[in-house]
Formats: C-alpha cells, sequence, structure tokens
C-alpha cells in the first residue's frame, strides 16, 4: 500500500509549500505549533481591535481589577500543559495581559 502525500491548500504560497516539503517531521510539528499560536494571536488582535472601535461601554464585569480596563477581554493561554485565564487588552499599538487565574477543568 503506497501513501500519497497531502495536498497542500491552493491559497498556500508556492515558497511555503516548498520550504515545508524539504522540513523534517520535528520541523513540521514545530511549524505547525507556530502556526496555530499565531493565528490565534492574530484573531485576538483583530477582536481587540474590532471591541475597541465599538463605541458603547460595556458594564464593568464584578471580577474586574482595578487596573484592568473595562474593554479587557478574556483569554485563555497554555503554558507548560496547564491553562491559565488571562484578562487582555489593547494600550495604543501594544496588547497587554494580566493573570486572572487557572482555568477550572470542569467548566
Amino acid at each position: 500500500m503506497s501513501y500519497e502525500p497531502p495536498t497542500p491548500p491552493a491559497n498556500l504560497p508556492t515558497e511555503i509549500v516548498n520550504t515545508l516539503n524539504e522540513s523534517d517531521p520535528e520541523q513540521l510539528r514545530d511549524v505547525a505549533t507556530y502556526a496555530e499560536a499565531l493565528a490565534e494571536y492574530k484573531e485576538r488582535e483583530a477582536r481587540l481591535e474590532e471591541s475597541a472601535d465599538q463605541e458603547e461601554v460595556e458594564e464593568r464585569p464584578d471580577d474586574l481589577p482595578d487596573d484592568v480596563p473595562a474593554k479587557a477581554t478574556i483569554t485563555i493561554k497554555e503554558i507548560n500543559d496547564n491553562r491559565y485565564y488571562y484578562w487582555q487588552w489593547r494600550e495604543g499599538d501594544k496588547v497587554t495581559s494580566k493573570y486572572k487565574g487557572p482555568v477550572n477543568p470542569d467548566e
């Protein structure tokens, strides 16, 4: 039984496909991990940008610390196989994070 290599997405640039085809399995797994993290980051940036553009001020959540702006959103970061909640908001061109607490697996 022979296996065929996967077909790359049509919208992926040829130079990226060629680089991936020349990579070993460990490098490919590193690229996949990085690409997933980068996609999440860019999606979060877009959400933060979109929420910053909304003029309506929402009510301040009860558990929001005094030093965290009301426009902050909650994100989950995975560090060493543990998941944590962080408040995140934009300050100019910079995204700022503040630790909120561990993610409860029972939720």
